[in-house]
């Protein structure tokens, strides 16, 4: 089977090795072809292909062009390939679901949808989000007669949430987008943390930094000097600066911009005595279940998939969308180390589940079921 993806992802086009390509190493074994258009990188625009089979197209054109490109060039790589099924990666004002809707509609290829989140869902950081849950509530209407299916990524919040939107449940494939390299994210034999706590993730409203260098200070104020280090970039990066010196947490607080390699990701996350998820919306996050992996505990809003895997508190905690809420979840793991390892162990064994080949082979199958092709 030759498969059709429709992606925001620009990171592999520019010679970054984020998540999707490290996806596509073992995605692209179950696929004979598999052809990926993506928006404009900065630089060169020409095709790129990893993996021996993976094809990269970015755009010639703006964002504000790309429906009118994935209708053509689609057309010609379908012509040319005889892709089985279009995948469009959803989000945003929706270019690449607009798109796809009329590359299927003029080569008779079905898409799948994939919406990994709902920005706004289940609390808006801010009016820009409350504007991006409209436009998915009006994407998701509209795409409901045109789409094949719906891929979502947790099976707690998305589902619902489609369901009042008036999709049928036989129509939501829940495939989760967690793929684990536990060879990479793994415990470690022994090592001395270096900090209490660490964050990973895009320096923006929805992740809710503000609120967690409030709950340093609140810790503080309760007698418990916390260090973290904050791993990421983004446009909040200054102003975050600048509010850990107002409540006096500079020298306590490390900002990293970007790390190398997973390997030195993984290593972060085992010098650190809990990760934090702080979100007011998610789809994964993968970034807690790296950790888990890790042997390192959690602490997060019950966003994407946190809310299922620490329902029972095992291996870390679930806090409200407030700064207290957090700061008494963040004590209560590190007030007490021997729960703490305790909790480690458990979410190293609860993030087998997503080791890197079955996840992804499940997703692979997922969707030539959907196909109905076989992969040869």
């Amino acid at each position: 089977m030759r498969l059709l993806m429709v992606s925001g992802d620009r990171q592999v086009t520019i010679g970054e090795r984020g998540p999707f390509h490290s996806m596509q190493r073992e995605f692209s074994r179950h696929f004979e072809r598999i052809d990926v258009l993506c928006p404009r990188p900065p630089g060169p625009v020409r095709v790129r292909t990893i993996h021996d089979n993976v094809h990269f197209h970015p755009a010639e054109c703006s964002r504000w062009g790309m429906v009118g490109y994935i209708a053509r060039r689609g057309r010609e790589l379908i012509a040319a390939h005889g892709h089985g099924l279009i995948v469009s990666h959803d989000y945003g004002w929706f270019y690449n679901g607009r798109g796809s809707a009329r590359l299927a509609r003029a080569t008779g290829v079905p898409y799948l949808s994939e919406l990994h989140h709902v920005p706004g869902h289940p609390i808006a950081a801010d009016l820009g989000e409350r504007v991006e849950y409209a436009l998915a509530r009006a994407y998701v209407g509209w795409a409901g007669s045109r789409a094949a299916a719906f891929r979502v990524v947790n099976g707690g919040e998305m589902p619902a949430l489609l369901a009042r939107w008036g999709v049928s449940p036989e129509r939501v494939l829940v495939l989760p987008s967690l793929y684990i390299d536990l060879d990479v994210f793994r415990p470690a034999e022994e090592l001395a943390a270096e900090q209490d706590l660490c964050v990973v993730g895009r320096l923006v409203g929805n992740k809710g930094l503000d609120r967690l260098l409030d709950a340093l200070a609140l810790c503080e104020e309760r007698g418990r000097r916390l260090t973290a280090l904050v791993v990421g970039k983004g446009p909040l990066e200054a102003a975050l600066r600048s509010r850990a010196e107002r409540l006096g947490l500079s020298s306590r607080v490390r900002f990293v911009r970007w790390v190398d390699s997973p390997a030195d990701l993984a290593s972060l996350y085992r010098a650190s005595r809990v990760a934090v998820c702080a979100s007011t919306c998610e789809g994964g996050p993968r970034v807690t279940v790296e950790a888990m992996a890790c042997g390192t505990p959690v602490v997060s809003t019950p966003v994407g998939m946190m809310g299922e895997l620490l329902a029972d508190g095992e291996a870390g905690l679930l806090c409200g969308f407030d700064v207290e809420s957090l700061a008494d979840a963040l004590l209560a793991v590190l007030d007490d180390e021997e729960r703490r390892l305790a909790m480690g162990e458990r979410a190293a064994r609860i993030a087998e589940r997503f080791e890197y080949s079955r996840a992804v082979g499940v997703y692979a199958e997922g969707i030539k079921a959907l196909a109905g092709g076989d992969g040869s």
